[in-house]
């Protein structure tokens, strides 16, 4: 799959977001080494702390379907006329799973940039970071 249909499958996930509240659908893609995607949007809700991005929505589906350490990129897209930025809790939770995974990130007219997650989140913390020295 390319990075284009990537970023594309990706914006077909945003007619599926539950944004009754910000109005504002994100959809995202997370392709696994084996060429397995996972797709998630945004659900958000009254309580507005437990709405979930669609990044984390992706990132969870693939978890639970046992991909843990094989992702290569995800696409985040929105109808947005800036870049469609993870937030920082969802660079955090991929970061805990894939420092090195690429990040195509896009806004509504489907132009998209790629960059690295430790550009997005440099000295990030994750699981390595709790390694005690002895």
């Amino acid at each position: 799959m390319t990075d284009r249909e990537l970023v594309e499958l990706a914006f077909t996930m945003l007619e599926r977001s539950y944004v009754p509240y910000s109005g504002f659908p994100v959809g995202a893609a997370l392709e696994c080494a084996d060429g397995t995607v996972f797709t998630g949007c945004n659900v958000e809700n009254a309580a507005y702390g437990s709405t979930i991005c669609a990044e984390r929505t992706a990132l969870v589906k693939a978890v639970s379907e046992g991909h843990r350490d094989d992702w290569r990129r995800i696409a985040v897209v929105g109808n947005s006329a800036d870049y469609c930025w993870p937030c920082g809790s969802c660079r955090q939770m991929l970061y805990e799973f894939a420092p090195d995974l690429t990040v195509l990130v896009a806004r509504g007219d489907h132009e998209f940039v790629t960059l690295s997650l430790k550009d997005l989140l440099p000295y990030g913390f994750g699981p390595k970071s709790l390694d005690i020295e002895k």
